[in-house]
């Protein structure tokens, strides 16, 4: 896990409060109820008002860590990033890499967008506006999921694997493919997670076929 769940207190809120928290767990609680809300009812019925009365506190509590509804979603979207790339790293290592571990990434990353819809559609929706640029994914910026690819992606073209060429080109492809089958998913247009499933092993095994040396 990247961050500590919150500690619940005894302390009671203010009526209808689901529980009151630690002071120091408040931004991660406050993530974890905007997720929720998104998950139940869409972005656009998030608020910090509601957050806040879910979790029962302040709005000056709330105003202190996010401005506004827009720090809460990069944020959301942030948090998203940051839990892909490490799906992605992971996938990756757990093949040791190669064609395999390519493969796996692809896989790894549509699972990521079926289990975590809520961040995903933060991520990649338009409700962010100019504030979501910060939280999109930036080749140029070390660590981050895509630049995950693109290493991979490299590394693969080093050993014979993949095709030579524009490696953030290739990521790129790539990235789109995974990208359109995951939409697909969480939109319902694979049906069942046995279509997710063996959508996902045709479309992989196609990015491979498509930049493969």
């Amino acid at each position: 896990m990247l961050m500590p769940m919150p500690r619940k207190d005894t302390t009671k809120g203010p009526a209808g409060a689901r529980r009151a928290y630690h002071h120091g767990d408040l931004p991660r609680t406050m993530l974890a109820e905007a997720v929720r809300t998104i998950d139940r009812q869409g972005i656009a019925a998030l608020t910090l008002r509601g957050v806040g009365a879910k979790l029962g506190v302040s709005r000056n509590a709330l105003y202190r860590h996010f401005a506004n509804k827009d720090a809460l979603l990069l944020a959301v979207a942030a948090e998203g990033f940051r839990l892909l790339r490490v799906d992605l790293q992971g996938a990756w290592e757990q093949k040791g890499g190669g064609a395999l571990g390519l493969d796996a990434m692809g896989a790894a990353y549509i699972r990521f967008a079926v289990q975590h819809s809520s961040h995903y559609r933060v991520m990649f929706g338009r409700a962010l506006g100019e504030a979501g640029e910060a939280a999109s994914p930036d080749p140029s910026a070390s660590g981050d999921a895509f630049g995950t690819l693109v290493v991979a992606i490299d590394t693969l073209q080093r050993t014979g694997v993949l095709q030579g060429g524009d490696s953030l080109q290739l990521a790129r492809y790539a990235w789109a493919v995974v990208h359109g089958v995951s939409m697909l998913a969480i939109d319902g247009l694979l049906r069942t997670p046995a279509d997710v499933e063996e959508f996902t092993r045709f479309a992989v095994a196609r990015v491979r076929t498509g930049i493969g040396a």
